[in-house]
């Protein structure tokens, strides 16, 4: 059995001295959200009457891509779907929102999508609000690299 560590009496003061001095710290996730950020302007993909079948592997290559282009945020607009009035369970109709609902889910269950996503969020009405959603990627290290 491993031995508790515990901390000396300095180690608590200096971690306390050490916090007091940090200030108001905020995930960095916030930033990206309140701001507009662009590494090279925001890119879209509308998927408007494309099946789930074709949706998805376009969503991959568009992510892929975007995320080698350096895009920091994106825009998949996926459209409400056929019967958007109906809110009571999007899974209870086969038409209802399909894109909406599976992309999210798509992105979280692929592994190489998901190791390029910081967030997916829905997008602001401006954008498509529930017809839309902002994918946010992380920074590609490999183009910092390069330059």
């Amino acid at each position: 059995m491993k031995k508790k560590y515990t901390a000396s009496t300095k180690d608590k003061n200096d971690w306390e001295a050490f916090t007091k001095q940090i200030g108001d710290i905020h995930p960095k996730e916030d930033d990206l959200i309140s701001q507009e950020i662009k590494v090279s302007g925001i890119k879209k993909l509308d998927l408007h009457g494309t099946s789930l079948n074709k949706a998805n592997p376009k969503v991959e290559k568009f992510i892929i891509e975007s995320f080698n282009q350096g895009y920091r945020k994106v825009l998949i607009i996926t459209g409400k779907g056929s019967r958007s009035k109906v809110s009571e369970n999007p899974y209870v109709s086969e038409k209802f929102g399909v894109l909406k609902n599976s992309i999210p889910e798509f992105i979280k269950e692929n592994n190489i999508l998901n190791q390029k996503v910081i967030k997916i969020l829905k997008a602001d009405n401006k954008h498509g609000g529930e017809g839309a959603i902002y994918i946010f990627l992380k920074k590609n290290k490999e183009l910092e690299n390069k330059f």
